[in-house]
């Protein structure tokens, strides 16, 4: 008697880099699109195993929510997607394979797609300003909202002891460039904290405090128009925020900042929101782009290469209301275009035709500080408290997961009701030496001790990698 064997179908594997807005919700729809089909396999490939929401970042450096509040674990978003955490080194599309580099070792591994969705976002753009990738503070991910709460947090310690004027001066002056949305909401939430935390030091007052914002434009906020602009900026002035206008950072040092028009401020804080670029991997691609971005069509499909989509900030999507024009890289278009992508690539594998993508902005929100904001809702400006209502509102139902809802809802209300925090949950790196000083001094030093380093809250202790690596913006 002769075995018959039957092979097995190999399954279809949809891949898709990149763990931010466009490629989680991507990967949301297409595993309850295709729920049912168990010859299609979906993996995921992040740099972290969890889900940032980004809107919210600003707070985790002000002190006004938990660090792990708003990131979500993939593999507790995902159910049937695998997770593959690791940086995406080389995309090989003549071979349709991507290649990842993952764990401590860099290990290589080969990971091979019938349909792939890049969607690996944008990267800080320092436009080859000397310096500022060593110096200067982003606010991209969860590690940069750590470490300028951290940052902000020592500089007042070490300006409450005693030092000298002009050091107390650098100390306390922080500089915010760019007047976009991540610009305002940052400068508005570090102004809040930094001015919440003073009565915790007895030497430092108001006075010795300067926050500033420096804008290129004649405007900030210019994305909501003019008066809501002007509105910000009246705001922020009277909260103690200087508003420097029509001027760029030059240039910058370990304690001074360089303006184009000669000012020259003395600060140890730089916080860089003044640009962004699509990650460079999308350059090297042979696909059309536009200054970076990968060019698809309003299926979100790569022309010239029928299995390759793309979504997000790292894709040129054309915006089919307004020939010539694309959609703009926010979050609100890239969480719609994961979803659309999702629809299309299932309408493919099921012989279906795909849709075009079209969405219209409904609205564009900023949070000032001390509960006051601005909006911009159907083409309707909204100032002070009943905007930042919204923008609260609008970015709790967006949070994904209930019991991330129900935390940030009540670090909210805790917020109303106690001072801020000023713990300084300081970065891995800056710790390293300084703890590895302390082993080697007390194994030398202690004759017959225990060798063990005692932290005094706030005094350093190493959590920022550990939470991202335990708890592990994706791209």
């Amino acid at each position: 008697m002769i075995a018959r064997i039957t092979r097995r179908p190999r399954k279809k594997r949809i891949v898709i880099l990149g763990g931010g807005f466009g490629g989680v919700y991507a990967a949301i729809h297409l595993e309850k699109l295709l729920a049912g089909q168990h010859t299609v396999e979906i993996c995921l490939v992040s740099r972290d195993n969890f889900f940032l929401f980004t809107p919210m970042l600003h707070e985790i450096a002000a002190s006004d929510l938990e660090i792990t509040n708003i990131i979500n674990p993939l593999r507790k978003l995902l159910h049937k997607v695998e997770v593959l955490v690791g940086d995406v080194n080389e995309i090989d599309l003549p071979n349709k394979r991507v290649l990842i580099l993952r764990g401590y070792r860099n290990e290589s591994r080969q990971v091979d797609y019938d349909h792939l969705v890049i969607a690996l976002g944008s990267i800080t753009n320092f436009h080859n300003l000397p310096g500022f990738s060593e110096l200067a503070l982003t606010m991209k991910s969860l590690p940069d909202a750590i470490r300028l709460r951290a940052q902000i947090i020592r500089h007042l310690e070490e300006a409450n002891s005693e030092c000298n004027s002009t050091d107390r001066q650098s100390l306390l002056t922080f500089v915010v460039a760019g007047g976009g949305f991540a610009g305002v909401e940052t400068v508005a939430a570090l102004n809040d904290f930094v001015r919440e935390a003073l009565p915790f030091y007895p030497n430092l007052c108001e006075d010795m405090l300067r926050v500033m914002l420096v804008h290129s434009g004649s405007v900030i906020l210019p994305e909501l128009g003019e008066s809501l602009g002007r509105y910000t900026q009246e705001v922020l002035a009277r909260r103690g925020v200087e508003v420097q206008l029509n001027t760029r950072v030059k240039s910058m040092t370990e304690n001074r900042v360089f303006l184009v028009d000669g000012v020259e401020i003395p600060s140890r804080t730089l916080v860089w929101t003044a640009g962004t670029e699509p990650n460079p991997l999308t350059v090297s691609l042979p696909c059309a782009n536009e200054r970076g971005r990968i060019r698809v069509n309003e299926f979100l499909r790569v022309p010239d290469w029928p299995d390759v989509w793309a979504v997000g900030d790292c894709a040129f999507v054309p915006d089919i209301r307004n020939p010539g024009k694309s959609h703009p890289p926010t979050a609100q278009h890239a969480m719609r275009q994961g979803k659309v992508v999702a629809r299309n690539i299932a309408a493919v594998l099921l012989g279906r035709r795909p849709e075009p993508f079209s969405f219209r902005t409904i609205g564009l929100l900023a949070s000032i500080g001390r509960r006051t904001g601005v909006a911009r809702i159907f083409g309707f400006n909204f100032s002070g408290f009943f905007a930042w209502w919204m923008w609260r509102t609008v970015y709790l139902s967006k949070l994904p997961g209930l019991d991330k809802k129900i935390r940030v809802a009540f670090d909210w209300t805790l917020d109303l009701l106690f001072p801020k925090d000023v713990c300084a949950v300081y970065d891995f790196d800056h710790r390293r030496d300084f703890d590895n000083q302390n082993h080697t001094r007390n194994a030398l030093g202690n004759n017959g001790g225990y060798g063990v380093t005692a932290h005094a809250p706030g005094a350093g202790v190493n959590w920022s990698h550990a939470l991202v690596r335990s708890a592990s913006p994706g791209g």
